[in-house]
């Protein structure tokens, strides 16, 4: 009975220990971390010790009642370059997969745990709006595939910023020039459920852009020739990106020709070279420009023409404050304001001119650096440009050559007109001189004739005279014919006379 007793004893002195022993084995449990409440459980996510690497295998302290496991998939999915990194003894954090396995063991999973931790860091970007830093890991027909730590973020294409845009409609085209580059995105969309994260470079670009600006402003100036690239096309210009900051070239400053939209000389993405003509510092805005770049047709012409001068001029548009005219035998138009029309009261241009109509214009005002040329139609007859037209006159006539013979070769002209005035006097001179001559002459003849004739006649007279026979003598007449005076001597004695 004693026995029994004492072995009874026994047993009730055990019984009675027996939760001493289970006390002091909580307790022991409680200082090792091994406690019942310290049991893995399905998601946990935990801090362990790496105790050995095998080429199929990775256990981790997790201070269970056994060690953790990292193997097959798990381990496979671990990047190879933070796999070479692991070493005995370092301090991992892990995510439980399974409590216990068949073996007794805690199924982990590194990339889990990296994923959780990840997942919980963007939603931190998506509640701060902090950029983050990655590369372009690939891309798919909607746009880039990005890694963000373990997780794998997706950028659409519209929210890809157009400078990594390539040429053409394909992905590959557009984005293949992209892989493997440095890329700053900003979190706008996280779905631990749907294992969904989506990035954004526009809105990181534009995050970062006042900052950029700001430093971009304070180092530009006008009249800085910078290189940049097309962003984007608007009816009224176009937007190009310098240093991440946007200048706008507007339409009038593509190209000193006329343009209809941006899109006839640029594209987006295209790189330009520009000269910055203004900056507003209190609106944030820069002014490019490309045609300052190019030389200026319009200077060029316009040098041609002086201020006072008339010109042909074709009317081509009529407004109510004027009529615009092209200059002739140029591109170039000015404007006939509404009161250098007439000098009475002129209500709208249609009262004195029309389109199509070329009329003679008086240039009054240029303005070289506004392209600006100022015509008047009334002040054409003015006297206060009486010199000028003179000039002009002669300038025109230099240049056809008339100018000299009319001015300057004046003297000369007229000693050509004196010598032929003189050479008309002297032939005429001569001629009177000979018709004189001749006339003398033919008077000299025609008296030597008519004196010849007469004493031929006289001549002829006295011979017949002479010849005359004598009469016969009737007999018994005494008178002696030579005695009787013939009536024909009588004449030969006052012929003298005549002839004197």
């Amino acid at each position: 009975m004693e026995e029994m007793k004492s072995q009874q004893g026994g047993e009730l002195l055990s019984d009675s220990s027996a939760p001493e022993e289970i006390m002091d084995m909580e307790t022991l449990l409680a200082q090792e971390g091994l406690g019942l409440g310290n049991i893995p459980e399905r998601g946990d996510i935990r801090t362990g010790v790496i105790t050995a690497i095998t080429p199929n295998e990775i256990l981790i302290d997790v201070q269970s009642k056994a060690d953790g496991l990292i193997a097959g998939r798990e381990l496979e999915g671990i990047n190879p370059k933070t796999l070479e990194s692991f070493q005995v003894g370092e301090e991992i954090t892990v995510y439980v997969l399974e409590p216990e396995d068949i073996n007794g063991h805690v199924v982990l999973s590194f990339t889990r745990a990296q994923e959780e931790k990840d997942w919980e860091e963007v939603e931190k970007h998506l509640e701060s709006g902090e950029v983050i830093t990655t590369y372009v890991e690939g891309y798919n027909k909607g746009g880039l595939l990005v890694p963000v730590g373990q997780l794998r973020g997706f950028v659409p294409g519209s929210l890809v910023s157009v400078f990594r845009e390539g040429d053409g409609g394909s992905p590959e085209d557009r984005w293949t020039e992209a892989i493997g580059k440095e890329i700053t995105l900003k979190v706008i969309e996280v779905d631990r459920s749907r294992q969904r994260l989506i990035l954004s470079e526009r809105d990181a670009i534009g995050e970062t852009r006042e900052a950029i600006k700001d430093q971009l402003l304070d180092n530009l100036s006008v009249g800085d020739r910078v290189t940049g690239y097309v962003s984007s096309l608007a009816d009224f210009g176009a937007f190009v990106n310098i240093q991440g900051v946007d200048g706008l070239v507007h339409l009038s400053e593509l190209s000193w020709d006329h343009v209809d939209h941006p899109s006839d000389l640029v594209k987006v993405g295209q790189e330009l070279e520009v000269e910055v003509i203004s900056i507003d510092e209190e609106k944030r805005r820069i002014g490019l420009s490309m045609r300052r770049l190019q030389d200026n047709p319009w200077i060029e012409k316009a040098e041609e023409i002086k201020e006072g001068q008339l010109i042909q001029g074709t009317i081509t548009n009529l407004t109510d404050f004027g009529a615009f005219a092209r200059i002739e035998n140029t591109d170039l138009e000015g404007l006939i304001h509404i009161s250098e029309l007439s000098m009475d009261r002129v209500g709208h241009p249609s009262e004195v001119v029309s389109v199509g109509e070329t009329l003679t214009l008086r240039v009054i005002s240029l303005d070289m650096e506004r392209h600006r040329i100022g015509l008047s139609l009334e002040k054409v007859d003015s006297d206060e440009f009486a010199a000028q037209d003179l000039e002009q006159i002669q300038e025109e006539l230099s240049g056809e050559g008339g100018l000299e013979m009319i001015l300057s070769g004046s003297e000369e002209p007229e000693a050509e007109f004196n010598d032929e005035a003189t050479t008309e006097d002297e032939a005429t001179t001569e001629d009177e001189a000979t018709t004189e001559e001749e006339a003398t002459t033919e008077g000299e003849a025609t008296t030597e004739e008519e004196e010849t004739t007469e004493e031929e006649e006289t001549t002829e007279e006295g011979e017949t005279t002479r010849e005359v026979p004598e009469p016969e003598m009737a007999e018994g007449d005494d008178t002696d014919p030579e005695e009787e005076p013939a009536p024909e001597e009588e004449d030969e004695v006052e012929a003298p006379p005549e002839e004197e």
